[in-house]
Order: C-alpha cells, then sequence, then structure tokens
C-alpha cells in the first residue's frame, strides 16, 4: 500500500468518526428535548459537508508526457496492468472525472461534443441525464474497464466550419491549419466531456481524478479553465524529461497552473529516458539533477516543488513488486509528498470550518441547557424561602409572577414588530439575489455580445455583467447586515431584561460569494483581458467561455440563496427557544406557589420535585459536555494518530 492510499484511508477514517461522534451528540440533544430548528439546520449541514466532503487531483500535461501512466502507477496499480489507456499520441481527448457516486451504476457517461454548439457550459448538462451517452462498467474485468476507457479517447472528423462553431478551429493556429485534410475536414474529440463511475477504494472514500487532454484544451475548455483546475485541491503538472520544458507549458503553468502553495506540483516524468548503461549511476544522478534545477528555474519554483519520477517504471515495480526498480523510479516521492501535504492540508480546511459550526451548536445548546438549570434553581429558592410564609406573601409572590409576566409580553408584542420588519427585509434580500434577476443579466449579457461587432463591445457587455453581480451581492449584503444587527439587538434586550442566557446570533456573510465572483472575472481576464482585437474564433470562444462563467455565478448565487434560507430560517431560533422555554418556566411558577397557597403540605413535595429535576439536569449537562469534548476531538484529531493505532 502507497503512502498516500494509506494517508487518504486515514484521513477517511478521521471523517467517519466525526460522523459518528456528531450523531451521539445528536442523539444526547434529542433525548433531552434540546433539539430546534436552528440545530436541526446546523446538524443537516455539518452532516452534508463531511458526506460531500471531495477530495480532487487534476493532472495536467501536454499529450505524450506519461500522464495517464502516472495515474496508473499511482492508483490502478493493484489491478496488476493498465486501467487508463496509454499508448504514443494522444490518448485522452477530453477532459475526463473518475469519481464515484453510489446513486448510480458503474459506468462511463460521455457528454458528445456537439452540445458545444449551445448556449449551456458542462456544467449544466450534467443536469440533464438524457444528453448524455452511457456505457456500463464491467469492474470485474480490467480487460474489459481498459475497452470502456478507450471510448475517451475516440475521435471523428469534421469540416472546418462546424469545428470552428465549437471553437475548436483557428484559422490563426498554423498547426491546426496543417492538420487540415484534403477534403477541408479536421479531427476533434467525439465527446466534450467524460464521468466515470468507478467503485475504486480510494473513489468510494471520496477522492476525484481529473484527467485533462493537454495543453490545449485548457485554453479551448472553459470548464478546465473556469471550474476544475481552480477548484481541485491538488494539480500535477507533468513534463518530460527527455523534451524539457516548451513555451507553451510554461504559458500554461503561469496563467492557469502556478503557485507555490500546497498541491500545485511538477513532475518531471520520464527521468527513465536518461538511465544509460554507459553512464555511472554518479553520471546519470547528475544529469538528473541538472534537468531537476533547470526545470525548478524556468518555472520559478523551489526545487521541492518539482518531483523526477518515471511513472512506467513505478507502475511496472509496485505490479512486479520489484522494491529496487520502485524506489529507482522515485515515485514514493511523489506519493509522499502528496499525503504529507495535500491531505493535512485539506483536513485543516475542513477542520476550521467544522469547529466552527459545531461551536455555534454546542454554545446553543449549553445555553439553553443553562437556562433551564437556571431557571430550576431560581425556582428552588423560591420555593425554600416560602416555608413558613404566610398566605399574604404568597399572594404578594404571585402578583409579581404576573407582573413579570406582563413585561414579558410587552416584550414578544415588541418582537412581533421585529417579525414585520425582519420579513420585509428579508424579501428585499432577495430583491437583488435572486436568479431571475441573474437571469435577466446573463441574457442582457448574451444578447449584448451577439449585437457587439467589435472586441472592446464583447469585453465591456462581461465587465457589466460581473459589476451587476458583484452590485447585487452587495446590495443583498446590506440588507443582511441590517438583519444581523436588528436581531442583536432584539438578543440583547431579552437577556437584559428577562435574563434569558442569549449569545450574539449566528453571524452571516456573502462575501465569499463577492470573493467567488471575483476570482471568476480574474480568470476571465487571464483568457482574455490582454489581447487588443479578437479573432473571429476567439470570439465564438469568448461566448462559450461566457457561457461557463454564466453558469459558475449561477451557482454561486444559487448556494448563497440556499445559505440565506437557511441563515433566516435559524437565526431568530435561539431566541425563539428561550422565549418558549421563559413561557413554560413562568406558567410552572405560577401554578406551584397557587398550589402551596391552596395547600400548604405540598410545598416539600415541590421542593424534592424540583431537586430531582436539578440533579437530571445536572447529570444532563455532564452527559452534553463530555459528548461535545468526544465531538471536539475526533475532529481535532491528526491524522498521524490513525496510522499509530493501525
Amino acid at each position: 500500500m502507497s503512502n498516500l492510499v494509506q494517508k487518504f484511508q486515514e484521513y477517511s477514517s478521521w471523517r467517519n468518526d466525526v460522523k459518528l461522534a456528531l450523531e451521539r451528540y445528536r442523539e444526547c440533544v434529542i433525548a433531552g428535548d434540546l433539539a430546534d430548528a436552528a440545530s436541526d439546520q446546523r446538524f443537516l449541514q455539518i452532516l452534508t459537508r463531511l458526506n460531500e466532503d471531495k477530495l480532487s487531483i487534476a493532472f495536467v500535461a501536454e499529450f505524450s508526457r506519461g500522464k495517464s501512466e502516472l495515474i496508473n502507477a499511482i492508483f490502478f496499480a493493484d489491478y496488476g496492468q493498465r486501467i487508463l489507456p496509454t499508448s504514443a499520441g494522444r490518448t485522452t481527448m477530453c477532459p475526463t472525472e473518475l469519481m464515484y457516486d453510489e446513486t448510480l451504476p458503474p459506468s462511463i457517461r460521455l457528454l458528445p461534443i456537439e452540445t458545444r454548439a449551445e448556449a449551456q457550459s458542462t456544467s449544466d448538462f450534467k443536469s440533464q441525464s438524457q444528453v448524455w451517452t452511457v456505457l456500463p462498467l464491467d469492474t470485474s474485468s480490467a480487460d474489459g474497464m481498459l475497452e470502456a476507457f478507450k471510448q475517451v479517447s475516440l475521435t471523428k472528423r469534421v469540416p472546418v466550419e462546424e469545428a470552428a462553431r465549437y471553437g475548436l478551429y483557428d484559422e490563426t493556429d498554423l498547426d491546426m491549419v496543417i492538420a487540415v485534410d484534403d477534403d477541408g475536414m479536421v479531427e476533434i474529440s467525439r465527446w466534450r466531456h467524460a464521468i466515470v463511475n468507478f467503485p475504486h477504494p480510494l473513489l468510494q472514500q471520496g477522492l476525484v481524478i481529473i484527467d485533462t487532454p493537454g495543453l490545449n484544451a485548457i485554453g479551448t475548455e472553459p470548464e478546465l479553465t473556469l471550474n476544475l483546475i481552480p477548484n481541485a485541491h491538488a494539480v500535477l503538472f507533468i513534463l518530460a524529461a527527455d523534451t524539457g520544458v516548451t513555451k507553451s507549458d510554461i504559458d500554461t503553468w503561469r496563467n492557469h497552473i502556478g503557485g507555490t502553495g500546497a498541491g500545485r506540483m511538477v513532475v518531471l516524468n520520464k527521468i527513465d529516458s536518461m538511465w544509460d548503461e554507459l553512464r555511472s549511476p554518479a553520471e546519470v544522478e547528475q544529469q538528473i539533477r541538472m534537468q531537476h534545477a533547470s526545470v525548478a528555474q524556468t518555472l520559478d519554483l523551489p526545487e521541492r516543488q518539482v518531483f523526477p519520477v518515471s511513472a512506467q517504471k513505478g507502475l511496472v515495480g509496485k505490479i512486479n513488486r520489484d522494491a529496487s526498480l520502485l524506489t529507482k523510479s522515485r515515485l514514493p516521492a511523489l506519493e509522499s509528498a502528496l499525503s504529507g501535504e495535500l491531505l493535512p492540508a485539506k483536513q485543516d480546511i475542513i477542520r476550521t470550518q467544522l469547529m466552527a459550526e459545531v461551536n455555534e451548536l454546542t454554545s446553543a445548546k449549553q445555553a439553553l441547557l443553562s437556562s433551564r438549570v437556571r431557571n430550576v434553581v431560581e425556582q428552588l429558592i423560591e420555593l425554600k424561602s416560602l416555608r413558613g410564609k404566610n398566605q399574604t406573601i404568597l399572594q404578594h409572590m404571585m402578583k409579581r409572577i404576573d407582573m413579570e409576566k406582563m413585561e414579558f409580553d410587552g416584550s414578544l408584542f415588541k418582537l412581533q414588530a421585529t417579525r414585520s420588519v425582519f420579513a420585509r427585509l428579508s424579501t428585499e434580500v432577495f430583491t437583488h439575489l435572486g436568479m431571475g434577476v441573474l437571469k435577466d443579466n446573463i441574457n442582457k449579457t448574451r444578447d449584448a455580445m451577439e449585437r457587439s461587432k467589435f472586441s472592446s463591445g464583447l469585453r465591456q457587455a462581461v465587465k457589466e455583467f460581473f459589476a451587476e453581480a458583484l452590485d447585487n451581492l452587495e446590495l443583498s449584503a446590506t440588507k443582511t447586515d441590517e438583519i444581523g444587527e436588528m436581531m442583536s439587538v432584539m438578543y440583547r434586550k431579552f437577556s437584559t431584561e428577562h435574563g434569558l442566557a442569549l449569545s450574539t446570533p449566528m453571524p452571516f456573510s456573502l462575501d465569499k460569494y463577492s470573493k467567488e465572483i471575483v476570482m471568476i472575472e480574474q480568470l476571465y481576464h487571464k483568457q482574455f483581458g490582454a489581447a487588443t482585437i479578437l479573432t473571429t474564433p476567439q470570439v465564438v470562444l469568448m461566448q462559450k467561455f461566457f457561457d461557463s462563467i454564466a453558469s459558475r455565478v449561477k451557482q454561486s448565487f444559487l448556494q448563497a440563496n440556499r445559505d440565506v434560507e437557511a441563515w433566516l430560517k435559524v437565526v431568530m431560533a435561539p431566541l425563539e427557544a428561550q422565549i418558549g422555554e421563559h413561557k413554560v418556566q413562568l406558567k410552572r411558577r405560577k401554578k406551584s406557589i397557587e398550589k402551596i397557597h391552596l395547600a400548604t403540605d405540598s410545598l416539600e413535595e415541590k421542593v424534592l420535585a424540583f431537586e430531582q429535576m436539578q440533579f437530571e439536569l445536572d447529570t444532563q449537562r455532564a452527559l452534553l459536555t463530555r459528548l461535545e469534548n468526544e465531538l471536539k476531538t475526533a475532529i481535532m484529531a491528526q491524522l498521524d494518530s490513525y496510522k499509530a493505532a493501525a
């Protein structure tokens, strides 16, 4: 088992342990009658985050760099043969995602290339099952899977005009012009996108492998440029030791991949081409080192970010259990870097998100339970003070409770007015954030792009699209801020005037969605911002990119809408829960004193009953605190602890 595979299994175990700890805590909350709409929403959010947690690794390279071989070597060596097809020339013709969805049978879903003629992105088509060609995948046969995977590499010849309509032909590109045959036909991929649903153990645990069709596709397939590569947790940029770094390599690294952060790695593959029996091992090593240093310098990277390997020899070494060949291939060093940097970094991100959500959840439950304990203690003190008191004092206490209730009802009346303002502001949030507004903006931009005959007009239309999207987010954020401030005032009022154990209401921000829109705009500018004049093929490509831009922005707005809706449902819930709790306690206090007023001999019974309630609440709080600590301990556990336990 490779270090990467082991580390990923540790990560999966950590995630499962967190889910189990969360479920135990949730059962305690339900059993203690502490559940409400806010906590139910929060539990659902945390579980969804854990269940949908994916780790995506993108492999990017020009053809014939050994990209598919590297994927085979890292992930599929246990099958004893290649799973992804490898041969001289191009074997991956369209972006391919390898993942696992338990709701679907093992299969390869293929999106026809003809869909590029439509004003929809690949992401838009993912929800339209009827558009895809679906091929069954026989996971019991390695040969059968290999044959199925070969479908991804199928091509077709089409007229130049058709290729241009898809944004796949540029008459200014000399290589494309040369590729046109005597009949005016050019070769293109048969498929636009492929999704392989494969029940591999790592894929079942949330790994997603993205296999790209070559550097040229990054500039022509918006899904790669705007979605798959920027959102990948790791990008392995593969070069070949026998070709070095080309100009297209440099451009792709700088414009679409580059960086020194965790998960951005350069693989210098095919170092076995330098193995030479006529040279000493020291000479071979020196040659590899020189190439290693040259690549790092050319791409302006620290050498630790560049990994010389032989994917082919690493695969052979694993299949034949040849430890010395595997070591010589240097593949384990790359796998260790992925496991040592990528997964801990991914864990840190989700751990931070989980702890923020869990802290809000647990503090709300502790506050509610503390309120119950405080009310019981106050009533207990009140009841004990009644020992030996006459009827006049009892009547006086009943009047005081009536006064408290009257004041509380007055606050509730004011709260009703707040609810009206809350409803109005909630409506105003969606006035700007609503999907109808965004749809109108998208259609307006498409119309403007179609009408424009100049590059400046096209760019201006897209510029105005982004500006309007950001303005709408800002206007919505203003309304959510107003709601948040109003609720904070109301929380403070009930805390100070009626002793409710309320912290500040759940905070909310739309900032991350604004940042997403800005990031998408930056990616667009990288692609089209530099050129002063766009050729006809570039105009077609820009329109294709806008389709993907619109889809990305639409996804951001959809998620923003969901988040706002969820927040609006729960932001008032802690206040509502404690108001309900306070109402019940006021009724209980009055009822208890009324009974004692009529029959003083029931006082001691009431005292005993409340002492029992106090004991039960203290026991419940101790259990809740223990389960809360276990949950937080599970979240903070390091992956190394799983390795030690194994």
